[in-house]
């Protein structure tokens, strides 16, 4: 009796368990208002932001904690996308190898560094929501990554077909990374917007207080010079370090590119 009694009590325990976890996972953020990722990813990050300041409608005061929520909530969105996309990629065994999935980690470690160097003493100084946006900004590193092994493996004919499936604001963001390109491969039209990257970094860096100016140039050296990456990533690395250089305005040259 006294077994059965145990037996009953075990169940009763793991059911609950199962029950709780099952809620957890199910549970919705409420800064999604409702929405699925799938919905939310649906919209570029500066539509999403607009329907949520739209829907909270939030006191004035209080706006700059409502960008930074609407960010944060997409950008969970975001990286669960990416999640999904590695851990699939893992269980085909198509994915990057241990050794690119290191480099990449060095990569983007280098990246956080620049980035906190460029944000620590910006000026004017930068305000929860530039900070907010660039968290999110940075994300596109990591699902780059995945995504150039993704296409590596897609049946020929359906390529297009993914890359014209993504998001609104994906468009108009360089290729995932891949092979690095010859220099004989360069179009004309990635050779000037990489010229005007340059440039534009260029001019950025030139205003800083030499003593920030030479550890912004040791810093970002250390993402591009120490790692192997293709035209496309080497023109979203200018284009992120240019949206986190220049001061804080409603329209900046290079915005989130999602």
């Amino acid at each position: 009796m006294r077994a059965a009694i145990r037996v009953v009590c075990l169940l009763i325990v793991v059911t609950c368990i199962a029950s709780a976890q099952t809620t957890a996972k199910h549970r919705t953020d409420p800064d999604r208002l409702g929405l699925t990722c799938a919905d939310i990813l649906k919209m570029s990050s500066t539509e999403w932001i607009a329907y949520f300041a739209d829907k909270t409608q939030s006191p004035a005061a209080d706006k700059a904690s409502e960008i930074a929520r609407a960010t944060s909530a997409y950008g969970k969105c975001y990286e669960g996308k990416t999640d999904e996309l590695a851990a699939s990629l893992a269980k085909s065994g198509k994915g990057p190898s241990r050794a690119a999935r290191a480099d990449f980690a060095s990569f983007e470690t280098a990246l956080k560094a620049f980035s906190a160097k460029a944000l620590a003493d910006a000026q004017p100084a930068a305000d929860a929501n530039k900070r907010a946006l660039a968290a999110l900004y940075e994300k596109q590193f990591r699902y780059d990554f995945y995504h150039g092994y993704e296409l590596k493996i897609l049946p020929t004919g359906t390529v297009a077909k993914s890359v014209s499936s993504m998001a609104p604001a994906d468009a108009n963001k360089p290729a995932a990374p891949g092979p690095p390109k010859s220099q004989g491969q360069k179009t004309p039209v990635e050779t000037d917007e990489m010229g005007k990257a340059k440039n534009r970094f260029g001019e950025l860096l030139g205003a800083q207080p030499e003593d920030k100016l030479h550890k912004l140039h040791a810093s970002f050296g250390e993402i591009l010079g120490l790692h192997e990456v293709d035209e496309s990533t080497t023109l979203a690395v200018y284009r992120y370090a240019i949206f986190l250089l220049e001061p804080t305005s409603e329209h900046p040259s290079y915005p989130p590119p999602f």
